[in-house]
């Protein structure tokens, strides 16, 4: 949907959704006035009981309209309340932040009569009779139900995606953590290089045009028939060491018995096996081998190294088909159904070298020992300390959720964030709004962090044929 260029004081009618989704909406408008239906205060009080991240969302946006009401009066009410309220508005003045509207009274406009009376055809009602009340101001009712912002262009009403909560314009601009080098790279970059070595590390310091291109632990590779794979190790001015990465595709290098079947799963497995890196994102279609790759380097340094106490895993619980009800027992077992990628890479991971059902079921057991399944929802005021933690799905978990998870790394934890943001099912997020969009490109220019997008299916013949053709 592409954004029209509206000049003037607008009027936004914003849905009950938008709200739900960000209380912060109610500033993020800048100088233009905000009006809400009552119809959206009733969804309001219906849904702020619960524990939910909607129901939270719901009390949050409560406490904001309390905070701006204050003691006003109801001459002030009707006249508009002002929206400055820091540090929300912090950078706005008095004079140039926008009001609050809320409807006082009943409009009069004729929706056609084969729309029900259904909240949000009373939203609309409201939209629609403001935009003929003011036919030289812009009102623009701001949705995230796609359906109402249809029904609104059907009636001739200008309606938008609620856009604030979009950490990129496109998806396509989201970083890769990988870059390709043209062919004449040392060229261009070989006047002012030096090399040295460290603890059997190659480094080097380059200066040119493309350094200023890269961001801390973005992985660089030629593709020629003698490769060259570094990894962008730090940033000063005009140059950039570079440490040349670990081949984890040759057998000398394999982690807990997995050799990476690519170039990206072998970046992948360099900021994995990093105890300088703390965060560290994958994102990648099905079959690319984030799980196997992440529980590798995790069982890896957790019981052959002792880097880490143990290893905790969790994830949103968002089904795919219809739900199939509670679940019995404890939170793990609970848990269990929907980590059926953990315990198909726990069989891959585990030696096939023990003789019999018996020594695979064993070790089977004792990895899982060493594996702690959690779920999301008790995760708010517990500090991990020397964990390894990984958030598998990230993509259908919000910013806000996504921020209260990696919150909770005390010192000495490694949190990994695993995801494919073509795959959402949570209900209005979208693929530049989700969690996993957000921390890719809020963590890329961090030293200690580092991200790879996983192109290329490894899963088998059958699995990368459906991709392309199913």
């Amino acid at each position: 949907m592409i954004r029209k260029k509206i000049r003037g004081k607008r009027l936004f009618v914003l849905d009950t959704n938008v709200l739900m989704h960000d209380p912060t909406a109610l500033f993020r408008f800048d100088e233009h006035d905000v009006f809400l239906p009552m119809i959206v205060l009733e969804e309001l009080d219906a849904g702020k009981k619960g524990m939910s991240e909607v129901s939270r969302n719901v009390r949050q946006t409560s406490r904001f309209l309390d905070d701006l009401m204050g003691n006003a009066s109801s001459e002030e009410v009707h006249a508009g309340v002002s929206l400055l309220l820091p540090p929300y508005t912090s950078t706005l003045t008095k004079k140039d932040v926008g009001r609050l509207f809320f409807q006082t009274r009943e409009y009069a406009v004729n929706l056609p009569v084969h729309l029900p009376g259904r909240p949000d055809n009373s939203i609309l009602a409201v939209a629609l009779a403001l935009a003929q009340e003011n036919p030289k101001r812009p009102v623009t009712l701001v949705s995230k139900d796609i359906n109402l912002r249809i029904k609104a262009a059907i009636l001739g009403l200008h309606a938008e995606d609620y856009y604030n909560d979009r950490v990129l314009d496109n998806v396509e601009q989201l970083h890769t953590g990988h870059f390709q080098l043209p062919a004449n790279f040392w060229d261009t970059h070989s006047k002012e290089i030096s090399s040295w070595r460290e603890d059997s590390h190659t480094f080097y310091k380059i200066a040119g045009p493309l350094v200023k291109q890269w961001y801390p632990n973005t992985c660089i590779y030629t593709p020629d028939e003698a490769p060259f794979e570094a990894i962008v190790r730090s940033l000063e001015k005009n140059h950039a060491i570079i440490e040349v990465a670990t081949d984890f595709r040759h057998k000398n290098h394999s982690v807990w018995g997995i050799s990476a079947r690519n170039r990206e799963q072998s970046f992948a497995l360099n900021l994995l096996m990093d105890p300088n890196i703390d965060f560290v994102s994958l994102q990648g279609t099905a079959g690319t081998g984030k799980t196997l790759l992440t529980l590798a380097a995790a069982l890896e340094q957790t019981i052959e190294k002792g880097l880490y106490k143990e290893i905790v895993v969790t994830r949103v619980t968002v089904p795919v088909g219809e739900d199939i009800g509670f679940l019995p027992g404890t939170e793990e077992e609970k848990m269990t159904p929907w980590m059926g990628a953990l315990m198909d890479n726990l069989e891959v991971l585990a030696p096939a070298h023990e003789s019999g059902q018996w020594g695979q079921a064993a070790t089977q057991d004792l990895l899982r020992r060493w594996v702690k399944i959690r779920s999301l929802n008790f995760m708010r005021g517990r500090t991990f300390l020397n964990k390894f933690v990984i958030i598998d799905e990230a993509q259908n978990l919000t910013p806000k959720q996504m921020k209260t998870l990696i919150t909770r790394a005390g010192p000495g934890t490694k949190v990994v964030c695993l995801g494919n943001v073509a795959q959402i099912d949570t209900p209005y997020l979208t693929e530049t709004s989700s969690g996993l969009t957000f921390v890719v490109d809020r963590f890329k220019t961090w030293e200690h962090s580092g991200h790879i997008t996983l192109r290329r299916g490894e899963r088998s013949r059958l699995a990368d044929q459906a991709s392309d053709v199913l």
